[in-house]
């Protein structure tokens, strides 16, 4: 029976668009329908604008969600009748993903189409046919096992994402288990949903398992997540993270809360080279190419500046990265063979460089578990995700876990500040290049810093922006600490455990605290500038302060903008997906800042955020 009304909130259209209307008091039932198998792509005021992909809809079917799930979900919102076509399309791209399986038998690697007129498709297409081994009769090709990721990317591209049930290696044993009291003397078990994640992504050890991606908020524990697919598997694992700090704190939380040993925890890093049955590398020294003249910085490091290209320059981007040299001119590279690995786990998956996409190619035969908050890829690599590390298979809602007290309630509001009238001069006439760098520094953001600031006096607060001399110029004004790429980890280490002690209430970052960063009692992020219109980071920016909070304290996220600039064009960009989360940005203006007062407890605090501490 389908139930299309004008009142309904949604206008499905033929170009596979959705138009739903914020105003409607089925907005937010819509919107966490849509969330699951489609994508924001603008959101202003009143109706905002989702794409159904056909990456989206094959992520959608990795995690058990059907086509006619997806079109009765269609249908219960939207005002007029589906048009045909997307039925059409909805059900096709649904159908392809499994079409094509990859198997193991009797030694060699099968790749299976589920009819004839597929099969025939794939040996004619100029891709798929190089890879092909020998074909063993009508449906059937054998490939050589060194190449099974390289035709999953091929797949992916032609339009059928294979479903990949070929197994694999079981790595060297290494039994553990994890702790009911954690070393630090707190009660430990998984969250219903660490639990969960981990089960679907184990899937018993079947073959059916073993490679896909876990989507959570920030803060809401993915490394517990990593740690209980660890328990799971019992066997020597790998696990990349984005830099140095992110390295020592997982070694923290493995050691804190698994029976595993110091001896039997390695940091593989720029500063410490040591292999272990459980070992953790970062992106950077993965990718260290010494004939590039590139040197891994002993600080785990990252460039500052805002150097990488606007989002209208992706492509471009992609295509550099595609130059890369040889995977055997990267020295660590060999890590990956280093021990018998049998896990080997992604952490902030979207941040994955393209070197480590192409090891990950070579090695489909070890299990892969990708972490992270958002698959959102600046650089249009979600398809590499999905074929290499593996498709989504598990994410909530980021309101979900709020409603039950698992993140931290958090209210949104973005500032938008004038420039000067000689500034504004020199904006218009400035080069497009320089545009966003001088909207994005603007001189009057301090001021309405300093009066947040005034107004948090007593809170945990974070400030985080893109530019150095903008940071620098913040840290003397409020005589605060300033952490950046070139800070020491030791340095860094110190002044994040004194933070977390209370000694110091405000810190000034660059882009290095936008991930793995451990400040469970940051409860205030003011963010002056960002990476162009970047909605990973912008996630990544709230979950500083996600961790819930003992006494369901609100978490406060600022962005500072410059009004009528591609400031305020890229913030909009920038915001799409915690929009899609279900997050909502109050708009306050400079004038309005003064007589603005912060709410300070979340209304509906559940008795979860009132007692959950910061274990992760």
């Amino acid at each position: 029976m389908h139930s299309y009304r004008p009142e309904n909130p949604l206008i499905v259209q033929s170009d596979r668009s959705v138009l739903l209307e914020v105003d409607n008091p089925s907005y937010t039932e819509a919107r966490d329908a849509l969330a699951r198998f489609a994508e924001l792509e603008k959101s202003p005021e009143y109706v905002h604008t989702y794409r159904i992909s056909s990456l989206s809809l094959w992520n959608a079917a990795a995690a058990g969600l059907t086509a006619d799930a997806i079109l009765a979900d269609l249908e219960r919102y939207s005002k007029y009748p589906l048009p045909e076509n997307i039925k059409v399309d909805i059900r096709d791209a649904v159908g392809r993903y499994g079409r094509v399986k990859l198997v193991l038998e009797d030694g060699r690697m099968l790749v299976i189409a589920d009819d004839g007129a597929l099969a025939e498709e794939l040996a004619r297409h100029r891709s798929f046919a190089p890879l092909v081994k020998g074909r063993l009769g009508q449906t059937t090709f054998e490939i050589d096992p060194s190449q099974r990721g390289h035709v999953k990317r091929v797949l992916l591209q032609i339009g059928y994402p294979a479903e990949d049930l070929a197994g694999y290696v079981d790595g060297a044993p290494l039994h553990f288990d994890l702790r009911q009291v954690t070393l630090g003397g707190q009660p430990f078990t998984l969250r219903h949903y660490q639990a969960d994640a981990a089960e679907v992504y184990w899937a018993q050890g079947s073959a059916a398992g073993g490679s896909g991606v876990v989507v959570l908020p920030c803060g809401a524990g993915k490394t517990i997540v990593g740690i209980a697919a660890m328990h799971k598997a019992q066997c020597a694992t790998l696990i990349l993270t984005p830099n140095t700090v992110a390295v020592r704190q997982w070694i923290r939380e493995i050691l804190d809360k698994t029976t595993l040993t110091e001896d039997q925890v390695g940091e593989y890093s720029g500063l410490k080279k040591d292999v272990r049955p459980v070992t953790i590398c970062t992106y950077q020294v993965l990718t260290y190419h010494p004939r590039k003249g590139s040197a891994v910085r002993d600080q785990g490091s990252e460039p500052e500046e805002g150097h990488t290209a606007p989002a209208s320059n992706s492509r471009k981007s992609a295509s550099r990265k595609r130059a890369l040299p040889k995977l055997s001119e990267y020295p660590h590279m060999a890590l990956f063979n280093s021990m018998d690995w049998g896990l080997i786990i992604y952490d902030e998956v979207h941040l994955l460089p393209a070197p480590v996409f192409r090891m990950t190619a070579e090695i489909q035969a070890r299990r892969r578990l990708g972490l992270t908050a958002t698959l959102v890829r600046e650089d249009g690599l979600e398809g590499d995700v999905f074929s290499l590390v593996g498709p989504k298979k598990y994410d909530v809602p980021w309101k979900d876990l709020e409603r039950q007290g698992w993140i931290a309630t958090a209210e949104c509001h973005e500032i938008r500040v004038s420039m000067a009238d000689e500034d504004r001069m020199e904006y218009a006439i400035s080069d497009h290049d320089q545009k966003y760098h001088f909207a994005a520094t603007n001189p009057r953001k301090l001021q309405i810093v300093s009066m947040l600031m005034a107004k948090h006096k007593d809170d945990d607060v974070l400030i985080i922006g893109q530019y150095l001399p903008q940071l620098e110029q913040i840290a003397r004004r409020l005589d605060a600490p300033l952490i950046t790429g070139e800070t020491p980890v030791r340095q860094r280490e110190k002044l994040f455990q004194q933070f977390r002690e209370g000694q110091i209430r405000c810190l000034v970052l660059s882009k290095v605290g936008n991930f793995s960063i451990d400040l469970p009692d940051a409860n205030v992020l003011i963010q002056v500038s960002g990476m162009f219109g970047s909605r990973q980071e912008e996630a990544q920016r709230l979950g500083r302060v996600l961790r819930p909070k003992q006494n369901g304290l609100l978490a406060h996220f600022y962005t500072i903008v410059t009004r009528d600039t591609l400031d305020q064009e890229y913030a909009a960009k920038r915001q799409l997906f915690l929009t899609e989360q279900g997050y909502h940005y109050d708009i306050l203006y400079e004038e309005e800042v003064p007589g603005f007062t912060p709410a300070l407890m979340a209304v509906n605090a559940t008795p979860v955020q009132r007692s959950v501490g910061a274990l992760q």
